[in-house]
């Protein structure tokens, strides 16, 4: 066995203190070289601190890291500097060693060392120098920025974009270890589609934190939870991770009531929400993610949120109505014509590219922004909650969560908003602080505790889950499913959007309309929408009936394969759900919950998960196979 098989990243015995506090106690763990690993677990477990060991900024207390001597270690900073260099000369510093070359190349040309110069072009060719700012170039594109913005400083650019230039330099480092705290905080789905492609196909080792569960699904292969100072280690994506540790709470017998309780709340909602669905794509799409919520209850039964929205103060139809409105700044129009009439239990989720105006339609809809055509009319006495993450910084930073409640009810006791601020995870002293030194997480928590105590009928929520754990963005969908008011949401949370929104709209091109279609035909309509429009020219003369019959025999026989495919793909789902209800027979016996038969039950509950992670992918090929054929067949 080569030598190259013992490189790996190594915790031996490790334990480590913030403070008093101990975050990790005689921990083992072994990364190996390419992994791509999801480092889960609550907020103030350790995630970053661990990230901080791997990048030697501190040190364990007892026991050991290593890491390989050689390996490069990308991260993104947390603070951009206020520099007037162009974003694609920023992006292109994240190569510490193509920088390194090029400097030294300029001293060697000012000094007319040609030797030196002829060792440093070899240098450069081998790293792939010369393509360096072409690979910054779509590094800047897959994030959002357009041509035109590249040259830019990066002293015009907000804080969200900043982010994304930070995000960029990581990715160009030629990194040998990855470490990404939360990277699709700034970005919207499109960005987030195109980053989860690019770490697909990173050749290196990457550990990930993050609480967007779609993307941890769609990139990791394995995943480290933290909890009670001790890490475990989990094959497979989060998905697979939930099932599990599912499985492991579901022998907790002092859980199993509270469990239980969770699960018949989702299974009724499934319930009612299959009685009334009408849109059979997106309701199918929303479905299959309500249940699968239900399978995951347990793996969640000791989350620290809990809460739900009071019935609002006045419901009536329609709530807001906007009539061929144009929107805009500066007399502008980002989108024009919109109509929509809002009317209590709509559930809308808003798509689109970044720009095209979803927070513009957003703060319309609140009333913050006037229209510049039509009319915007809202209802009489209704309370519209709007969440935006400029509203985190209107807090005011020298009060308590507690005042600030109270300054919103000031006949309520001490003791009832205490309880209701616990349900977001502020409790004893939390609730008593001063919110200046809360995180983005705890200060998002509380704007949406303040949302939900008001009562509103109409909840406008633009990306509500930044800076949220996987806990709360769970507690917040679970609380939304009983929201009697509308909703309608802008988020980059696609299990948020598939779990919440009964209809999608499509911002794009000036225009507000429905989309009919689901999250996957979103996105391979953000594949197609650059692509341009195919033109032939006329075939002339006797030639052309004949040619047109060749054409029509040639896509005959193209499409063949796809529909064998698609055919297939339907005999073996009807298989696999012949199995899996089969299963699930076995799985209705009382007699396989006997303390007698755990191993029975454990080797059952493995066979389901296997059984409907199958399902799911072939759901997904004949998904694919189906539209590859719809599209062929014109």
């Amino acid at each position: 066995m080569c030598a190259g098989w013992y490189i790996m990243i190594k915790l031996n015995q490790l334990s480590i203190r913030r403070g008093v506090r101990l975050l990790f106690e005689s921990v083992n763990l072994i990364i190996h070289p390419k992994q791509k690993v999801g480092l889960t677990g609550a907020n103030g477990t350790g995630k970053s601190s661990l990230f901080a060991l791997f990048r030697d900024e501190i040190h364990a207390d007892t026991g050991s890291v290593s890491i390989p001597s050689s390996w490069v270690i990308a991260h993104v900073a947390q603070e951009t500097p206020a520099v007037d260099l162009p974003a694609i000369d920023y992006v292109l510093q994240g190569d510490a060693e193509y920088i390194k070359l090029q400097q030294q190349l300029e001293l060697a040309e000012a000094e007319h060392d040609g030797h030196l110069q002829s060792e440093l072009h070899d240098k450069l060719a081998a790293i792939d120098a010369y393509t360096a700012r072409s690979r910054a170039g779509r590094l800047l594109h897959g994030l959002g920025f357009s041509g035109d913005q590249e040259n830019l400083p990066v002293t015009s650019f907000s804080g969200g974009w900043r982010m994304r230039l930070n995000l960029a330099q990581a990715l160009m480092c030629r990194s040998d270890l990855l470490l990404l705290d939360e990277p699709t905080n700034h970005l919207d789905l499109e960005a987030v589609y195109w980053l989860e492609e690019w770490l697909r196909g990173y050749q290196g080792t990457l550990v990930l934190i993050s609480h967007d569960r779609d993307f941890l699904d769609r990139v990791v292969t394995q995943i480290v939870h933290i909890e009670h100072q001790a890490m475990k280690t989990y094959t497979g994506n989060y998905s697979a991770f939930e099932l599990a540790r599912a499985e492991h709470l579901a022998h907790q017998q002092a859980a199993h009531n509270k469990q239980q309780r969770e699960i018949a709340h989702i299974r009724q909602f499934v319930n009612r929400f299959k009685a009334q669905a009408t849109k059979a794509k997106q309701a199918q799409s929303r479905i299959k993610a309500l249940e699968r919520m239900e399978l995951i209850a347990p793996a969640h039964v000791d989350s620290p949120f809990h809460f739900s929205f009071f019935p609002p103060t006045r419901l009536t139809v329609p709530l807001i109505s906007l009539d061929k409105i144009a929107v805009g700044y500066n007399e502008t129009p980002i989108i024009s014509g919109v109509k929509l009439s809002l009317a209590p239990g709509d559930r809308i989720g808003l798509l689109g590219p970044n720009g095209a105006g979803k927070s513009t339609l957003i703060k319309l809809i609140a009333g913050e922004l006037p229209p510049l055509q039509g009319k915007r009319k809202e209802a009489k006495d209704i309370k519209i909650a709007y969440f935006a993450q400029h509203q985190l910084e209107q807090l005011t930073m020298d009060e308590s969560p507690l005042q600030h409640l109270q300054r919103l009810d000031r006949l309520a006791s001490e003791t009832d908003l205490r309880n209701f601020i616990g349900g977001f995870g502020f409790h004893g002293d939390d609730a008593l602080s001063p919110v200046g030194p809360f995180s983005g997480g705890e200060k998002a928590r509380l704007v949406l505790a303040l949302l939900v105590y008001q009562k509103p009928a109409v909840l406008l929520l633009d990306e509500p889950t930044n800076h949220l754990d996987l806990e709360m963005r769970l507690a917040l969908t679970m609380a939304l499913q009983d929201f009697e008011g509308a909703l309608i949401v802008v988020s980059h949370d696609r299990h948020l959007l598939r779990t919440v929104a009964d209809e999608l709209w499509l911002v794009a091109g000036g225009q507000a309309k429905v989309f009919d279609g689901d999250l996957d035909d979103y996105r391979q309509w953000l594949l197609n929408k650059d692509k341009p429009v195919k033109t032939t020219n006329e075939a002339s003369g006797s030639n052309k009936k004949k040619d047109d019959r060749r054409a029509a025999a040639a896509a005959r026989q193209k499409l063949q394969p796809l529909r064998n495919v698609v055919k297939k793909s339907e005999q073996k789902m009807e298989k696999v759900q012949a199995a899996l209800d089969n299963l699930e027979q076995k799985l209705s016996d009382n007699s396989v919950y006997e303390d007698s038969a755990k191993e029975k039950l454990k080797a059952l509950l493995l066979e389901q998960g296997n059984l409907k992670a199958e399902l799911e992918q072939l759901e997904m090929d004949w998904f694919e196979a189906s539209e590859a054929l719809q599209e062929a067949e014109g």
